[in-house]
This record gives C-alpha cells, structure tokens and sequence, in this order.
C-alpha cells in the first residue's frame, strides 16, 4: 500500500505486518476486500506465493446451494477460472492459482452459485 507521505520502509513494514497477522509466510502481491452482490459477504482475499495461492482472510458469507470460487475477468463470470468448490462460509481458506493464470485478467473473485447463477460476493484483485 502506498499513501501519500509513506516511503519504502513504511510500505515494507505494514506488509510484514499482514503476513503476521494472517499468518502468510510469502508476500502478498494483490488483495481486495469482499462485497456483497447476492448476499452479506465480508473479508478479504489475498494472492500469495508468485501468484499462486489465493487466500480468503476472516472470510464470512450465507451459505447456499453448490457455490464454487471464480477467478473471473467479469463480475457477470462469463470467462473466469475455475478453483473449485466454496471450502467453508466462515473462516480462513486457500486455494491453489493454476499455473500461467494472468491475474491483470482475471482480477476479479466471484462466489459462484451455480444452481441460481448468480454471484453471492466479489472482490476485485488490486
């Protein structure tokens, strides 16, 4: 994160400072924070590990009908990324980026229900 006023130390200290806090030994290399489209979300989500972990932090949302996590270009999840099922509504959960996947394209996190198609919360990869 960069501010107005901040040098470099500042900037690599509040790093360290969420890797401590969330327990993530690798650098983050973008996050967003979750908002609610279908239903109340909140959280945060985080890329890890030279863009191949996705991390969900204080993750919280409804549960519902087959919800599977999306990289996606779109918010309407018409090209996206599948990274498979939703693996809990309430907590902290990672899920593996396949190889070669460009997240300047898919920078988008969509929870996915599949059975109304619609997505129940988003956030966008900064």
């Amino acid at each position: 994160m960069v501010s107005c006023g901040s040098n470099d130390s500042d900037d690599s200290l509040m790093m360290d400072q969420i890797d401590m806090e969330s327990g993530l030994s690798d650098e983050v290399t973008v996050m967003g924070e979750f908002v609610s489209d279908a239903h109340p979300t909140s959280g945060k989500a985080t890329v890890t590990d030279m863009n191949s972990t996705l991390n969900f932090e204080n993750f919280k949302t409804d549960d519902g009908p087959k919800l599977l996590v999306y990289l996606s270009s779109t918010l309407e999840s018409t090209d996206f990324v599948n990274l498979g099922d939703l693996k809990g509504i309430e907590g902290n959960y990672t899920y593996d980026i396949p190889e070669d996947t460009d997240l300047d394209k898919y920078k988008y996190v969509v929870i996915w229900c599949v059975d109304f198609l619609v997505s129940f919360d988003h956030a966008e990869l900064n």
